[in-house]
């Protein structure tokens, strides 16, 4: 039997705990003795299918408003979301963030995935967003942010001149649904164990060890967790 530890997961690239917890689950593989034998294999999600941007839409504006709270409210949690941030490592910069449908990034990366680069357009896709002030629903940035990850020009101008991937946007979407998931980002380690939300390294370790020793992996799906933080729904981040 080949011990190939599979990951998969579901995340947004609009979602600021995804990119926290892909920051985790990175640092638990360093203190992980069979690393090299995991795959990680990214997953579409949109928390916000039907999001359509305006040109002076404000991100703070934009939470209070469709949750119902108010700036303060919408200030605060993104104040502690950059706090959690830095505590792995990254830089958020919410004042320059453009708000935008992932959609089109969504099916940019499952070409990346096809080409064995879907964890180097992830994390370029997440920087562009919750760093770099950039619009990741914008032909060009897209572009861009493709060719540096590794894919060929004419391989993105093709996929972003179409509806390529579109479905497997969906199917990902679909399946997501059909497993339970509530809020991203959720990982299922070989189709046996989830973990919903940016939870602990000592938590990913642990599960990581947990699947390994026990060698042989079942279809179904057990929840390590139940997520009151570190997640992303329809009802906001916690």
């Amino acid at each position: 039997m080949e011990n190939k530890l599979k990951v998969q997961i579901w995340s947004d690239i609009m979602c600021p705990y995804c990119y926290i917890g892909k920051r985790r689950i990175e640092t638990a593989l360093t203190q992980f003795e069979h690393a090299d034998a995991v795959e990680i294999e990214w997953k579409s999600f949109q928390l916000d299918p039907n999001f359509i941007a305006s040109k002076d839409e404000n991100l703070t504006e934009h939470l209070a408003e469709k949750y119902g709270k108010d700036k303060e409210w919408a200030q605060e949690m993104m104040d502690n979301m950059t706090q959690n941030a830095k505590n792995s490592g990254l830089d958020f910069h919410f004042e320059k963030a453009i708000m935008a449908n992932s959609f089109n990034a969504h099916r940019l990366l499952h070409l990346a995935k096809e080409n064995h680069l879907g964890n180097e357009l992830k994390e370029l896709l997440f920087k562009a967003y919750l760093t770099e002030g950039k619009n990741i629903d914008d032909y060009e940035t897209l572009k861009q942010l493709g060719i540096q990850a590794g894919l060929e020009a004419t391989a993105v101008d093709k996929v972003l001149q179409s509806d390529a991937y579109a479905a497997n946007v969906k199917q990902d979407i679909a399946m997501a649904q059909n497993i339970g998931v509530q809020g991203v980002p959720f990982f299922v380690l070989d189709n046996k164990y989830a973990v919903s939300g940016a939870q602990h390294v000592e938590t990913f370790v642990k599960t990581l060890e947990k699947v390994w020793e026990e060698g042989q992996f079942d279809s179904k799906i057990t929840l390590l967790n139940t997520p009151t933080e570190g997640s992303c729904d329809i009802n906001g981040c916690n």
